[in-house]
């Protein structure tokens, strides 16, 4: 059994073996060396992709680092969103105060670039100093006359977790500032979708297909004008439950607009998405639309997922994502290809998201919860994983071990989504997996019983 700290013992468990519910939903533990991100990096998440915004990081520079070409959120337009600006705080700036930056950074940046709103994200060292960014977010809001949003995202206050709420909580106020433009009765948004690679245009356009317009994408290829009509739509459609879930609970509350959970992720969930969208419509037209999409859709991607599968077939998968709904599907997208899931993890979970994995996991399949390096190459090593699924922060990990690795997170620019991004995915880990440069890794060579 890999080393687990005592601390975590009750956020691991085997499945079939271990009766106790995973703990989840709590801080890290202290000298665990999270992969978690912090309360600032969820909030930059959710909010980044909305492209005709100016993003401003009231900070040190260091923070400013998530910039153009590190997130794979694409825009059909402007591209402020890839810009990342900062106050650069210095000393000075933490002895005396930064606000007077601050006012001067957003009145710049907005004559400059002329955005339809601004986003200024608080960091560590502005909860530290105390600058009032409302203030002067409100001064500059009544001076420039478009919305000016302070974000409340200090890094050491929570998690990432708490980033996607602070973000939510800043997107509500753009909410239902738009009473006038057309809207159809047949109408959702898409909450938690960031169009990494383009994901959400082939998304998009499965709903067109279906004969359901989607008003707003909260947040992937976003406008400002789009999330102020949002409050107007039939239904929202939560894809990142772990970042959008809370921003769902408040549109039903004050607009009571209802919401499903989906996947775009996968066969399985992917046809699920679209079918539960049809069921809520009730319309015998989207119903007939849908199932002939669905078939059209399979009968291009099933040919082309065999040959894969036959070289997959026995090979063994570990996951560790951001979000749990991910690695349900990523679960699913792997037995399609024949291969078994032996670790399974998220940073975000909740206890109803690990019941469910629990359901769809093999016995002996190890389920953890807020994961560090140690235990999850620990696990991989122990289990014998041919590939690890993650991001940035596991593929060093991957790589270190001597096994395939997928990248599923915000920095990768293949689209994994939708039934041509389940053909994507497959070639992939495919390539990934059977790479003859495994056998030249010291740690293959070593397991081998040989010398690097």
């Amino acid at each position: 059994m890999a080393e687990i700290l005592e601390a975590r013992k009750k956020q691991v468990l085997v499945n079939g073996s271990d009766d106790y519910a995973l703990e989840c939903e709590k801080v890290s533990t202290a000298g665990s060396v999270s992969q978690r991100a912090c309360v600032f990096c969820g909030s930059r998440v959710v909010l980044y992709p909305i492209a005709d915004a100016v993003h401003l990081i009231h900070g040190p520079i260091g923070c400013a680092a998530y910039t153009w070409e590190l997130r794979g959120s694409l825009s059909s337009g402007p591209e402020l969103h890839r810009l990342s600006f900062s106050t650069d705080l210095r000393e000075n700036e933490v002895i005396y105060g930064g606000e007077k930056k601050l006012y001067a950074a957003l009145t710049e940046l907005i004559t400059a670039y002329r955005p339809s709103a601004a986003f200024v994200y608080g960091t560590c060292i502005i909860g530290l100093i105390g600058d009032d960014i409302d203030a002067v977010a409100a001064r500059v809001e009544k001076e420039q006359g478009i919305p000016v949003i302070a974000v409340h995202s200090e890094g050491f206050k929570g998690t990432k977790k708490d980033g996607y709420r602070a973000a939510c909580d800043a997107l509500a106020r753009l909410l239902g500032g738009d009473n006038d433009s057309a809207v159809s009765p047949r109408s959702i948004n898409i909450l938690g979708e960031f169009n990494l690679a383009g994901e959400t245009w082939i998304i998009k356009d499965y709903y067109r297909r279906m004969g359901v317009e989607v008003v707003s994408c909260i947040t992937g290829d976003a406008r400002i004008g789009d999330i102020a009509r949002a409050h107007r739509a039939a239904l929202n459609v939560v894809q990142c439950s772990g970042s959008t879930t809370y921003l769902a609970k408040m549109m039903q509350e004050k607009y009571g607009i209802p919401y499903i959970r989906v996947s775009y992720f996968g066969i399985e969930d992917m046809s699920r998405a679209l079918y539960d969208v049809a069921e809520f419509f009730d319309d015998d037209a989207i119903r007939e639309n849908t199932s002939a999409l669905v078939r059209e859709e399979l009968e291009k991607l099933l040919p082309g997922l065999l040959d894969y599968k036959k070289d997959l077939m026995g090979r063994k998968a570990a996951v560790y994502v951001g979000g749990s709904f991910k690695a349900w599907s990523m679960v699913k997208a792997l037995r399609h290809l024949g291969m078994e899931t032996v670790v399974v993890g998220s940073q975000t979970g909740s206890p109803e998201d690990y019941e469910y994995l629990k359901e769809i996991c093999a016995p002996g399949t190890v389920i953890l919860d807020d994961a560090n390096p140690l235990e999850l190459s620990g696990f991989v090593l122990e289990k014998g994983a041919d590939l690890l699924i993650g991001g940035v922060k596991e593929r060093p990990i991957a790589y270190k071990m001597g096994i395939g690795f997928c990248d599923h997170n915000h920095e990768r620019k293949e689209a994994l989504a939708g039934f041509e991004g389940m053909l994507n995915f497959a070639r992939e880990v495919h390539c990934s997996v059977t790479s003859p440069v495994w056998k030249y890794a010291p740690a293959r060579i070593r397991a081998a019983g040989g010398k690097p």
